[in-house]
């Protein structure tokens, strides 16, 4: 037993706890207009097999095209500013996060995410249970006004009619 338990030290060590620093993030991936996304965890980077981890920064005044995730599971924890969801067939269920909230995102749920002040960025967390980048654009009209300055969304546009 101690000689295995001595080899697998230097498994361990490979291949246990990560931690990504602040100035490690990757913001390498698919970006919103409005919005700035960082990944931390995936299996790219520390050998994740079923999460995905980053932080995302919306601008004052952004929000997204109305969408889903597909099959992934996505929580956001709420670290600064104000954050407004809405979600439904026709995105009729409206509530805002603020700091220290969590907000959990069900598998193919149609929602909207906007940033709930013009002046001020939203700053969260952001886990997923898988590795893609899933969004599903729908078209569904948003009840929310356009925003003071609209911004192309590729990423999460609404899909092109016709």
């Amino acid at each position: 037993m101690p000689e295995q338990a001595a080899g697998s030290h230097s498994v361990w060590k490979r291949h246990g706890v990560r931690i990504v620093r602040a100035g490690e993030l990757d913001s390498n991936t698919p970006q919103t207009s409005g919005m700035t996304r960082a990944e931390a965890i995936s299996h790219a980077r520390v050998g994740s097999q079923k999460l995905w981890a980053g932080t995302v920064v919306v601008h004052p005044d952004a929000k997204t095209g109305p969408h889903h995730h597909g099959e992934l599971e996505t929580v956001l924890y709420i670290v600064k500013g104000r954050a407004r969801f809405r979600w439904g067939d026709h995105l009729e269920f409206v509530d805002e996060a603020g700091p220290g909230d969590f907000i959990y995102v069900p598998p193919y749920v149609p929602h909207q995410e906007l940033n709930a002040n013009r002046d001020a960025p939203v700053e969260a967390v952001v886990v997923r249970s898988g590795q893609e980048p899933v969004v599903v654009n729908l078209d569904i009209e948003s009840p929310e006004p356009a925003p003071v300055h609209p911004q192309p969304d590729p990423f999460h546009s609404a899909p092109n009619k016709g």
